[in-house]
């Protein structure tokens, strides 16, 4: 979930605390300090006009972190946030078991979105798609095929299969290889969930996807690929 304002707060995933809380304004009701800026602003997207704009200093509730929020406000409109530091979004779960470079791939993209870097963070997931396939022994020459033959060999469902192609597969390559486009955040939170999903296929029940790779060939005695 994105930072989201309350009040004179925000609500949102603190890296320190490593879960959601709400960064403060105030504390025993004095405000922690803000600086109002002057002139109205323009919001490029909308067009709506704001009265003004406040850089608010604020400290997580759970573990007094710093966080730094700005707003615009005023002008008729609803007060709205503009930007929220620390940057960050709350991570998605990942298996223990995972590879450390597949974790990092997914995390990077992560923390491309956390900025609304969609572009970026879709190629990332991507990769860490791609890792994940290759580190259980899908060496395959194209990524179309190293799913092929994870869904061939019923690591993965078939369901699984397609939104691997159409939701991950397809939009990193859009990205790497087409001409630019816009990448939405709903793109980017779809190819999230289902490379999240793979990983899940892979790891979550380890013992026995290591069975079938065996048994597949895909890795040696032990759970590593050949080439690792």
């Amino acid at each position: 979930m994105r930072p989201e304002l309350k009040g004179p707060d925000v609500v949102a995933h603190c890296p320190d605390c490593g879960g959601r809380s709400t960064f403060e304004s105030q504390r025993n009701g004095k405000e922690h300090g803000y600086v109002l800026s002057e002139g109205s602003w323009q919001d490029p997207t909308t067009g709506a006009t704001y009265g003004n704009r406040i850089y608010r200093l604020l400290r997580c509730a759970s573990c007094g972190r710093g966080g730094l929020a700005t707003t615009a406000g005023g002008g008729g409109h609803a007060t709205i946030l503009l930007a929220f530091s620390p940057v960050t979004m709350e991570p998605a779960r990942l298996p223990d078991d995972a590879p450390k470079e597949v974790k990092a791939e997914f995390r990077e993209a992560e923390r491309c979105a956390a900025i609304g870097g969609w572009r970026a963070a879709s190629a990332m997931l991507r990769s860490a798609l791609e890792k994940t396939l290759t580190a259980n022994g899908y060496d395959e020459a194209k990524l179309v095929q190293k799913i092929d033959a994870a869904a061939a060999d019923t690591v993965i469902t078939d369901a699984r299969k397609r939104r691997a192609h159409d939701e991950v597969r397809v939009l990193g390559n859009d990205v790497l290889h087409d001409d630019w486009r816009e990448v939405t955040e709903a793109e980017y939170e779809l190819a999230r969930m289902y490379t999240q999903r793979v990983i899940e296929d892979f790891y979550d029940s380890r013992a026995e996807v290591e069975a079938v790779l065996k048994a597949k060939g895909r890795v040696k005695v032990g759970g590593l690929h050949p080439a690792l």
